[in-house]
């Protein structure tokens, strides 16, 4: 048998996970972590420790594991267990064997307390300001879109249903503080209508499909020059979209002045609006109710579509790659988990455009 493994052994194990492309590695060649730290101890206001007690553990490490679980779909349960197994994660986190490693409820408490400091977009703004200085500045004009994010369903009658959506606390959930905690009175249902697809004879059913959907909305706008999220939104899901964009969406740094959105998008008041703030609206024209779309319409959206698609991908990685999912109860903390997924794509897509320089 083997005696026990060697720093060599470790060395030339991490030295094979390079090779293999770790994705942890990449971030941390692309990103200097510590410009989040005074951010993050102005949100976290530890003590001095004057006080005694065990001192926390650094706040850019404990950030990082938060990047951890945005770009892998780990719980704070699955984390833990994995920081304690996976060598990729002890390296991006500057752990070693010996270390003592954060569990899930340290984890759960720091991003509470980002959460309640509403640190997330202050952090995103960061980060936004370093990819500019590095000469990502923002170009080409924008693309507007969102993104429903599921969250667990909630099994409510009409009355309590009736009751959340006026604002109100269900009576008698008032006296089972337990059940109360578990119930998420800010996520709502909506519909989603997915265009009907030909039958094989070439004819198309009457009617799209209607897909219900339960959880928020995760709000975003690209640049058209490099696919970089630059401002973001998360709402309910039942929100309409279109308002978002009068609603701080859109990025006023652009170099360009076009703006790329779906028909959900195409409004009067949202044209005025463009209009008035020096923007070029590129948004899709909806079809004349009862009448066909001229040909005309239809090319002119075609070639709309080539540019808006680029905002796919990035709802795309999130939700497939990343398996982006809300876990958490409250409109406050599904804003944390959207912004750090925001802020984790802008990360992971930074480290494609600096692969594709170096090629």
């Amino acid at each position: 048998m083997r005696g026990q493994p060697g720093f060599f052994d470790y060395d030339e194990r991490l030295k094979r996970l390079s090779c293999l492309g770790d994705q942890l590695e990449a971030f941390d060649g692309a990103v200097d972590f510590e410009i989040f730290r005074a951010d993050l101890t102005a949100a976290l206001a530890y003590s001095d420790g004057a006080q005694g007690g065990r001192p926390p553990f650094d706040p850019v490490m404990m950030f990082k594991i938060l990047v951890i679980q945005a770009a892998n779909n780990l719980s704070d349960e699955r984390a833990e267990f994995l920081m304690n197994d996976r060598l990729s994660f002890m390296r991006f986190l500057g752990l070693s064997l010996s270390d003592r490693i954060p569990d899930a409820r340290t984890i759960w408490l720091f991003r509470e307390k980002l959460t309640k400091a509403g640190a997330v977009q202050m952090l995103f703004d960061r980060f936004d300001a370093a990819l500019r200085a590095k000469g990502y500045i923002a170009m080409s004009g924008q693309i507007v879109d969102a993104s429903l994010i599921a969250a667990p369903k909630q099994r409510n009658t009409d009355e309590e249903k009736k009751a959340i959506k006026d604002g109100r606390i269900p009576d008698h959930w008032k006296d089972k503080p337990a059940k109360l905690r578990q119930k998420d009175r800010d996520a709502r249902w909506t519909v989603k209508f997915s265009k009907a697809k030909e039958r094989a004879d070439g004819t198309k059913p009457p009617v799209d499909i209607a897909i219900p959907a339960f959880g928020y909305q995760n709000h975003v706008s690209i640049d058209r020059g490099f696919g970089l999220i630059r401002k973001w939104a998360a709402t309910n899901a039942a929100a309409y979209e279109g308002a978002r964009l009068r609603e701080g969406l859109l990025d006023k740094t652009n170099t360009a002045s076009g703006v790329w959105a779906d028909t959900a998008y195409r409004s009067a008041a949202n044209e005025a609006f463009l209009q008035r703030n020096g923007l070029v609206s590129h948004i899709h024209r909806k079809k004349p109710k009862g009448r066909p779309i001229s040909a005309t319409r239809r090319r002119a959206n075609a070639l709309k579509s080539k540019i808006r698609s680029r905002v796919e991908h990035v709802f795309a990685a999130q939700k497939h790659r990343m398996g982006l999912f809300i876990r958490t109860i409250g409109i406050a903390r599904a804003t944390t988990k959207i912004g750090m997924a925001n802020l984790v794509y802008n990360i992971q897509r930074l480290s494609f455009l600096r692969r594709g320089v170096a090629a």
